[in-house]
């Protein structure tokens, strides 16, 4: 029997939800994931309650708060400057309260989302509050799994 250890290439369904029971990932209703443990593809705190667990275990845990995401940094909030968004993006666009906004990566090969948290202006410039916090950083998540294959 196959145990999943260090650099295992797994098939499995899981399932991750947040602190209010809705799920933010499910692959039971569709294909299987494929992934290999130490590549950054689940939170490490997620890949090390998979280690030592077997081929065909069908399971679920619970991360306390943080555990899974890290807590949530102040400092990941930030102000962006609406004439900014402008220019670098559609001088059109519109921005509400909850929008997710993708921003390229500064070498240009990737992206990242931000979260608009609040939207003001300063001396007549208006600005929008970014939070750049994974959206379960500082919350307790549940894991489902059920391990299909373990190479």
């Amino acid at each position: 029997m196959n145990l999943v250890q260090p650099g295992s290439f797994l098939t499995l369904h899981y399932r991750l939800s947040g602190p209010d029971g809705a799920t933010v990932v499910n692959t039971f209703d569709d294909k299987p994931a494929t992934l290999s443990l130490g590549t950054g593809q689940l939170a490490p705190a997620i890949e090390e309650r998979l280690l030592g667990l077997a081929e065909g275990t069908h399971t679920q845990f619970e991360l306390p708060a943080g555990a899974a995401f890290g807590p949530r940094n102040p400092e990941m909030l930030q102000r962006v400057k609406l004439s900014l968004l402008h220019q670098l993006g559609e001088p059109d666009a519109e921005y509400q309260v909850g929008d997710v906004v993708e921003f390229p990566t500064p070498d240009g090969q990737g992206s990242y989302a931000g979260v608009v948290r609040e939207t003001g202006s300063t001396g007549g410039e208006p600005w929008l509050l970014f939070d750049f916090n994974h959206p379960l950083a500082g919350q307790p998540v549940r894991f489902e799994v059920k391990l299909l294959g373990v190479l």
